[in-house]
């Protein structure tokens, strides 16, 4: 894409007010050309390039903090892009959608990284104070967001939060995702502010209810919400009698309701209660306001991986991890073996690279390695997956690391001996919890912890209150929607058109689900023949298999001629059913969950991957949470695994139960998966 900047157009804005409507433009028209009309009117293009895709930078000016701040607007170009499918679409239940022509990805680095170029490590950066992920279909992803405590001097998250809204209000993105995983002070935000208020950080900003994982609905979610938020604080009085804690709890209570002036009956009225008096503690001392950290989909990995708060100082060494850990702490579809099999043909390939060039760079670039791993593995998705995961990891024995070469400015693997490398990094456990000698009221933080472990996690002594713990923390895909609207006082006609799945061998695109429609715009007095040419450009202008779309039809139009006017045969807001031919069904760019025919069918009663682990069944190769299968996320996945069904088909039941299959699976597959134990008590 190339667009002309208007001279003497500055590119400079005040970040509080930045694209609130009329500024500095006010876009009409679908996400596609919207922010098409932003890089042209608000940003300028930077001299350099990422993966040879180009930038944009527009400077936000922070008065308060005096601080000059860079928003980058990245183009990615899914035909010359190594990540063709969008693994956040997989996760967020959008397997079925078309595959976009391009990203949109909108990045605030770290602080630290204000005044340095951007590198080919961008995408994968998890410091980003801010990075989001827009389709050009409109369609989007937050995919990370730090604030002060995500290692930011100057914006808290609440603020980060609002510009990233205004954004995808005021280019008129249709669905933002995020995946919640947030955590302060050791405590899951998306648990501690659905029982507050009824919703997770993000729902101050209109994000709902996605899907959970384990096949937990939206009915499930919203009564373990109930369920928990309307525990009474003198039931939870009488029932600590005969605990240790019952002092500590009564104190933090009483301190409470003391303060209050309104009675506090339920745990949501006193956890509300005690966020508010931290609120306005915060606002006197002027504190840094603590931030949630929104992750990608593999979040165990991400959470390990998190960038402390970076010190001015000495700079401490670099620690390595056994890929065979790692591997086992990823949120992957792949079975850990797998990974590894992928890992080791990248570092035998980086082996053979050193050992044929004495002199020169040794390492390879992100394309050079997946090629070379193409020759011995045909999933290119898995390939991906794991070069994302290699850096400083062990893989035999050797030490592989990724870093952005000086000379060339390209993101290179390079592998070096662990014998000339320090020590891999030890696993830290998880410190012991602590009970706290509570002063009821001196530190809220303190006691809103100790409420949150006591109430929430330990008290929940019923089958129905732990189930309905374990389903909040299980919710994590959280989802906000801009829905289409048309506006009467214009002269425009709009309309949301989809392909009718009978168009040209369509079915077999369309087996995991109908993919959303696109938005056309036609001016007020256009034909029937207008509306078509429209709908071609729209579709050819956004998805990979439509370069050669022709329209043929329209539904409920098909015996009018394409001169007559459509005003007054169709009203404008309408969705509209066409037909059409001239698709790319032979490219593999049709589905942003992939190419592969992998089908999920698990006790919980997931039917699509959720972003949880899995494991597949060595003999009908059908998914199924590890979780749901007894197979703890500590525990690595076994070499061979085989499922209830397969199990019962290849042994009569008695025969099987003789079996001695320790560590490898199938027998603590017949433990009841925890997610779908007492399902029915919340329904």
């Amino acid at each position: 894409m190339t667009t002309e900047k208007k001279k003497g157009v500055s590119n400079f804005y005040e970040f509080h007010s930045f694209l609130d409507p009329g500024c500095p433009i006010t876009p009409m028209g679908p996400f596609r050309d919207n922010i098409r009309h932003f890089l042209q009117e608000c940003a300028e293009v930077e001299e350099y390039t990422v993966e040879g895709m180009p930038i944009w930078c527009t400077f936000l000016v922070h008065k308060s903090k005096g601080v000059l701040i860079p928003l980058y607007t990245i183009e990615e170009n899914v035909k010359s892009s190594v990540r063709i499918f969008c693994d956040h679409c997989r996760c967020a239940g959008w397997s079925h959608h078309l595959v976009s022509k391009r990203k949109y990805h909108l990045i605030i680095p770290a602080d630290s990284e204000w005044k340095n170029h951007l590198d080919d490590g961008v995408f994968d950066d998890q410091t980003h104070i801010l990075h989001g992920l827009i389709h050009s279909n409109g369609f989007g992803h937050l995919i990370s967001l730090n604030g002060i405590e995500g290692g930011s001097k100057y914006l808290c998250g609440r603020e980060v939060m609002d510009l990233w809204d205004r954004i995808c209000t005021s280019f008129r993105a249709r669905k933002i995702t995020v995946e919640d995983v947030s955590r302060k002070h050791m405590m899951d935000l998306r648990l501690l502010y659905g029982v507050a208020y009824g919703h997770t950080w993000f729902g101050r900003w209109g994000y709902k209810f996605s899907h959970g994982s384990f096949g937990i609905m939206e009915h499930h979610y919203e009564k373990a919400i109930e369920m928990l938020s309307s525990i009474e604080l003198d039931q939870v009085i009488d029932d600590f009698r005969y605990i240790s804690r019952s002092n500590v709890m009564k104190q933090v209570i009483a301190c409470y309701r003391g303060l209050s002036n309104t009675p506090l009956i339920t745990v949501r009225d006193i956890f509300r209660f005690i966020l508010a008096v931290k609120s306005c503690n915060s606002v006197k001392e002027k504190p840094n306001v603590a931030v949630p950290l929104v992750r990608p989909c593999s979040s165990r990995y991400l959470m390990r991986n998190a960038a402390p708060n970076k010190s001015v100082g000495k700079e401490k060494s670099v620690r390595y991890r056994k890929y065979s850990n790692v591997a086992a702490s990823l949120d992957s579809r792949w079975p850990v073996r797998r990974l590894e099999f992928t890992a080791d043909v990248i570092v035998e390939a980086l082996r053979e690279k050193r050992e044929a060039i004495r002199f020169g760079s040794c390492g390879m670039s992100r394309q050079e390695a997946r090629d070379a791993a193409r020759l011995h593995i045909g999933d290119t998705g898995l390939i991906d997956y794991v070069l994302k995961s290699m850096n400083n990891v062990i893989i035999g024995g050797y030490v592989v690391r990724r870093a952005v070469n000086r000379a060339t400015r390209v993101l290179e693997y390079t592998i070096q001996e662990l014998q000339n490398c320090d020590k891999p990094e030890q696993e830290k456990l998880p410190e012991p919890f602590q009970d706290y000698a509570v002063n009821p009221g001196a530190d809220a933080y303190t006691d809103v912890l100790c409420l949150y472990n006591n109430l929430l996690l330990s008290f929940a002594k019923s089958d129905e209150l732990s189930l309905a713990v374990r389903i909040v923390l299980d919710s994590k895909q959280f989802l906000k929607e801009w829905p289409f609207s048309d506006d009467p006082n214009d002269s425009l006609l709009r309309f949301i058109c989809c392909i009718l799945p009978n168009s040209n061998g369509l079915e077999a695109v369309f087996t995991k689900g109908y993919p959303p429609g696109e938005v056309v715009e036609v001016p007020l007095h256009s034909t029937i023949g207008d509306l078509k040419i429209a709908v071609e450009s729209a579709m050819r202008d956004t998805y990979c298999i439509m370069d050669n779309l022709m329209i043929t039809d329209i539904a409920g139009m098909e015996q009018l001629e394409d001169y007559e006017v459509l005003f007054g045969i169709v009203q404008s807001g309408s969705e509209l059913w066409v037909r059409g031919f001239g698709l790319d069904l032979d490219s593999e760019l049709k589905n942003e969950g992939g190419s592969d025919n992998w089908t999920v069918n698990c006790r919980c009663g997931a039917r699509d991957d959720d972003g949880e682990r899995m494991v597949s069944c060595d003999i009908c190769e059908i998914w199924q949470h590890t979780r749901c299968c007894g197979i703890e996320d500590s525990e690595v996945v076994p070499p061979l695994f085989v499922c209830d069904a397969c199990c019962t088909s290849l042994a009569p039941p008695r025969a099987q139960n003789s079996f001695e299959f320790g560590h490898y699976g199938t027998a603590a597959a017949l433990v009841p998966c925890a997610s779908h134990f007492g399902m029915d008590l919340i329904y």
